[in-house]
């Protein structure tokens, strides 16, 4: 999907009905890179976040750097062309505590309230937990693995869950049925999740995708090493994980006060 919107505006850029090689210059880089940074715009008419422009000039260079190993370009024009930087956005996740205090409290839906606390088991997203089917959980060495292709990328991930996450799943059903059957995602849902939040005694903004963020820093503050982390959340790429290292306020606490009182006795 990311790839044909990125499509989109490029063709909304440069306004030509058929675009050639010879005619993606440098300059024609960094004129769409600027394109992205101050005019382009979502379907909603508000401008693109510096992340989501980043992503889409991202998709270009890669098909470009792609096109050049192919043999196809004699030059790549965008190894002269910077990225647009992304920014760091905040991202919201519980403590353990949060987390237990979440489980306790009551859920205007319950298939939501099984779907979120399964993410923060699982770290899975949204995404992959509401196409997922019956046919894709596998018994296994004693427990329960889940083999599915992530809808965001498409690359095969194998993941074990816990005996307490299989228990959100509910009873087996028919292989082709859906495990969460009748979540949805809407605004009285994104509102429902934030009412069972502040039951919970809570008052962060969060999301879905809180989910895959508590799990991520759940993971690190017990001791789970960055890259068993990164490969759990079915990434490519270490560093995007690393982002999740710099949020642990327990480890930061824990690494300042381990140094010796150098006044004492």
């Amino acid at each position: 999907m990311g790839w044909i919107i990125t499509l989109k505006h490029l063709r909304a850029y440069h306004g030509i009905h058929e675009l050639t090689f010879e005619q993606i210059t440098p300059q024609f880089l960094e004129d769409f890179r600027t394109y992205l940074q101050t005019e382009s715009v979502t379907k909603s008419e508000t401008k693109l976040s510096s992340n989501t422009g980043s992503s889409y000039f991202n998709k270009i260079r890669a098909a470009l750097n792609h096109a050049y190993l192919e043999g196809i370009l004699r030059n790549n024009p965008v190894q002269k062309v910077k990225s647009i930087r992304p920014t760091q956005n905040k991202r919201e996740y519980l403590t353990s505590e949060e987390l237990k205090a979440l489980a306790k409290s009551e859920c205007r839906y319950e298939i939501l309230k099984k779907a979120f606390l399964f993410s923060c088991m699982t770290g899975l997203r949204w995404s992959d937990i509401n196409k997922m089917v019956w046919d894709e959980v596998h018994k296994f060495d004693g427990g329960h693995r889940i083999i599915f292709n992530q809808k965001k990328t498409g690359s095969l991930q194998y993941l074990d869950i816990s005996n307490r996450a299989y228990e959100l799943m509910g009873e087996p059903q028919e292989r082709s049925q859906k495990v969460f059957k009748g979540l949805r995602y809407s605004a009285w849902h994104n509102t429902a999740l934030l009412q069972w939040a502040l039951r919970a005694g809570i008052t962060k903004h969060i999301t879905f995708h809180s989910g895959r963020h508590t799990f991520a820093v759940l993971q690190l503050t017990y001791g789970t090493d960055i890259y068993t982390v990164s490969k759990l959340l079915g990434r490519s790429e270490l560093k995007t994980t690393q982002i999740y290292a710099d949020i642990i306020e327990q480890k930061r606490k824990e690494a300042m006060h381990s140094i010796p009182d150098i006044f004492g006795d």
